[in-house]
């Protein structure tokens, strides 16, 4: 038996952020970073709040890949002042630290005596974790990425608001998008996939194929921006259901230990690990290998066998990367060669135990991850 639940409520659109209008809460923590504040958007968002709210306060400790010490202050923060509201306002850090946050919290305080569970709203302001709608949250100590994974993390709502996308930079607009390209590519192979995520899979493809050149090329262009916002968001509702791959598997050591932007870490590996998966060089036609295939016809490319399907889509997502400047390997994104090899079998380990390598459609060991981080560099 399967299960395909999305439980986040979602606003979208512009006037996303007047559903803040609309709250009937008394305390709301606002969960955020520096660069939120130094932009304005975190006055935008308690300009609107305090129509609606009785009292609020702002945690900006944030910090990206957010580590369990800025969780720590996040959940003195929450204990002090006991919210019935949280909203996090910010990327993929900041929602996952929200995340922590509030799990940590009501552990610490006991479900049963802390009021019940604050509403939880995500207002993402990049579009690629899909962390707004998603039961997965990674938080860092020392040079270790730690998934976490729980029902009461999703968020109830979702704002999708693409005027907050407007100065989000090319680089981090490109890594971003192929983040989400990555969930869905790797949710749609997924041993746990089915119709319901296949079909949000396919939609994020098309719509990051045809909006990130637009969205990289010019911030400004709102109907790209709204559309990579939605492609992220449905990746995420795809991933928290069917699961990931070794993709993600890799990108989380890699990132612990080289401080690599995760997106960038998913679109050096992605290519590599599509041609792994599809395991054309056993002769047959793997199950990955067929998918990749659909997808490649989706996108309207050659694809007239499956071995020709599979080609495509990697060369179509190394076109992505040289159009939006993305480094093909580790070495171009600037990993020290001697560090990288002195870790090959930590992270090849690390990798292996990872939540995301059990729904990778093709089994992988210790020495086939520690080829493929060889191969990737």
């Amino acid at each position: 038996m399967k299960r395909f639940c999305v439980k986040t409520e979602v606003y979208f659109d512009s006037g996303a952020l007047e559903y803040l209008t609309l709250l009937d809460n008394r305390r709301a923590l606002v969960i955020t970073d520096p660069f939120m504040v130094q932009a304005g958007f975190a006055d935008t968002l308690i300009h609107i709040l305090k129509t609606s709210v009785e009292d609020y306060r702002l945690f900006t400790g944030v910090q990206p890949d957010p580590p369990v010490e800025a969780v720590a202050a996040g959940v003195k923060e929450y204990l002090a002042f006991r919210p019935d509201l949280i909203i996090a306002l910010g990327g993929g850090s900041t929602i996952d630290a929200a995340k922590s946050i509030l799990l940590f919290a009501r552990q610490h305080a006991g479900n049963a005596d802390d009021g019940g569970k604050p509403l939880f709203i995500a207002i993402p302001t990049t579009s690629g974790t899909g962390s707004e709608v998603t039961s997965y949250s990674v938080m860092t100590l020392g040079d270790t990425k730690i998934p976490l994974v729980s029902q009461d993390i999703i968020p109830d709502v979702a704002i999708l608001d693409a005027a907050f996308l407007r100065t989000v930079p090319p680089q981090i607009t490109a890594d971003t998008a192929i983040d989400a390209l990555t969930h869905a590519i790797e949710a749609y192979v997924s041993s746990e996939h089915s119709d319901y995520t296949d079909a949000l899979c396919e939609k994020t493809v098309e719509l990051i194929f045809d909006y990130l050149l637009r969205a990289y090329h010019s911030g400004d262009d709102l109907e790209a921006r709204e559309r990579l916002h939605n492609a992220s968001c449905l990746a995420g509702m795809a991933f928290t259901n069917a699961a990931l791959g070794i993709t993600h598997s890799m990108a989380h050591t890699l990132g612990g230990h080289f401080h690599l932007p995760h997106g960038r870490a998913n679109a050096v590996l992605l290519p590599h690990i599509i041609e792994y998966n599809a395991d054309l060089e056993s002769g047959g036609e793997s199950r990955a290998a067929t998918r990749y295939c659909k997808l490649a016809r989706r996108l309207h490319l050659p694809a007239s066998t499956v071995a020709e399907g599979v080609a495509s889509l990697v060369s179509a997502v190394r076109a992505l990367q040289k159009l939006t400047g993305t480094p093909a390997s580790l070495e171009a994104a600037g990993i020290d060669r001697e560090a990288y090899e002195a870790l090959l079998s930590a992270m090849s380990q690390a990798a292996l135990k990872d939540k995301c390598t059990a729904a990778n459609p093709r089994e992988v060991n210790v020495q086939q991850l520690e080829q493929l981080f060889r191969k990737v560099y």
